[in-house]
């Protein structure tokens, strides 16, 4: 019988009332600990926390590459202060030994802070920093909303569903056996998601399903997948951390203040898009953790590497090995 895989569940604020601090994601938490392995035992050991006040090292997040976490989950909700550099270079220690990390944001500029984490940090793209090279795609594209600016997609009102596109050969994230078409189709929608993308320079990277504005019909991106590899962990960039949150999955649980869109009740009303938020989030436990299999893309990818190298580097001759 396999150990419960450690989760945390971190903000990257202090724990303030009227702000989307870790309280607000108690949904995700409580389903997180319900789940059960095929023997009944509880399938994951879920710690959820805020961080200390910034300005100096978390105590948590510093040393997370010496604790027995075998995943971050990290709800980047910050204005760019949200992490310090001792706490980047021990997440980054973190996944390099080979633990999984989710990293995820939200619209313009909030969330920033992820900009200084290696590799994954790469994926997100805000409004004053590390901004996406397409000029065409720095648009207002939440007109409800005029003075949040770019990026920030409209897939939805804050308790409806989106139904999302597949990209490539589905991800193991992406797959449902009981879905009718064995695919994760819906995920919760939200007014002005951020922006992430693959990478170039990562070939581990690629993007994974993307969403469509309900007010300008732009594509946009919602998860971009790193494959593990000998030098890293898995990881996942998402476009918002309000896939996850309590008032996208249940509006009558409340939201801060300064949150004033109209919300709707679609997912309340759909029990198929609700059972495919929940396999998602089951699936990325697993996938994370390492018990899922990898990225079929990513091992052909993988494959016609290693034929490259072959041919640029062809095996020495064993008389010429010492």
């Amino acid at each position: 019988m396999s150990s419960p895989i450690r989760i945390l569940l971190q903000t990257t604020i202090p724990p303030v009332a009227d702000d989307w601090n870790i309280g607000r994601f108690s949904m995700l938490r409580d389903y997180l600990a319900g789940l059960t392995d095929e023997d009944g035992a509880p399938l994951c050991d879920v710690t959820a926390r805020d961080r200390t006040a910034p300005g100096s090292p978390d105590p948590i997040l510093s040393t997370i590459d010496r604790s027995d976490f075998d995943e971050l989950w990290l709800f980047a909700v910050d204005t760019g202060d949200g992490l310090d550099p001792e706490d980047c270079a021990a997440i980054g220690r973190f996944r390099d030994a080979g633990r999984g990390l989710l990293v995820t944001r939200d619209h313009m500029d909030l969330g920033c802070s992820v900009c200084t984490l290696g590799g994954v940090g790469a994926a997100h793209f805000f409004h004053s920093s590390h901004q996406e090279t397409d000029a065409a795609r720095r648009v207002i594209d939440d007109r409800e909303t005029g003075y949040i600016l770019w990026p920030n997609y409209h897939s939805g009102a804050n308790g409806d569903f989106q139904e999302i596109d597949i990209v490539g050969e589905p991800h193991p994230v992406l797959r449902d056996a009981e879905a009718p078409s064995g695919l994760i189709r819906y995920m919760p929608s939200h007014p002005h998601e951020g922006a992430v993308g693959a990478p170039p320079e990562d070939a581990s990277a690629r993007v994974i399903a993307t969403g469509t504005s309900k007010v300008s019909g732009r594509a946009f991106n919602i998860a971009v997948a790193f494959e593990p590899s000998p030098a890293s962990g898995p990881a996942l960039a998402e476009s918002t951390f309000h896939h996850f949150a309590d008032y996208n999955w249940d509006p009558l649980k409340g939201c801060p203040s300064f949150v004033d869109e109209t919300p709707g009740n679609g997912l309340a009303h759909s029990p198929e898009a609700q059972l495919s938020v929940r396999r998602y989030v089951k699936n990325l436990a697993l996938w994370l953790a390492g018990r899922l299999p990898v990225d079929a893309t990513a091992e052909v990818q993988d494959r016609a590497l290693d034929e490259a190298l072959g041919e640029s580097f062809p095996a020495s001759d064993s008389s010429a090995v010492y």
